[in-house]
């Protein structure tokens, strides 16, 4: 996994027309019935998020362009190595199960 984009990034996902804001990060889908793991949530720019049905969720694969970069300070460069090593030790955990 590269590096997590902050909250407050701006997106274009590929083959869309509209951006999106990132507002969440590490999301688990709970509807889809396998409980997916996703990089982000975003709402839709400029709109925010005015409807909880109009929540995307999707990977750092998905994102064709990147507009804008949130917010970054300490408690942000901590707050992502944090997620990070969870998700790895998470992945490392799933691998393990696997075997």
């Amino acid at each position: 996994m590269k590096d997590l984009l902050p909250i407050g990034s701006v997106v274009l996902l590929k083959n869309a027309k509209k951006k999106l804001m990132v507002c969440g990060r590490i999301q688990v889908d709970l509807n889809s019935g396998e409980e997916k793991i996703y990089h982000y949530s975003g709402c839709l720019y400029p709109e925010g998020l005015i409807d909880p049905d109009k929540l995307f969720l999707f990977n750092n694969e998905d994102i064709e362009r990147v507009y804008y970069i949130g917010m970054q300070d300490e408690e942000e460069f901590r707050f992502r190595n944090y997620v990070i090593q969870k998700v790895q030790e998470n992945e490392a955990h799933k691998n393990t199960e696997n075997l």
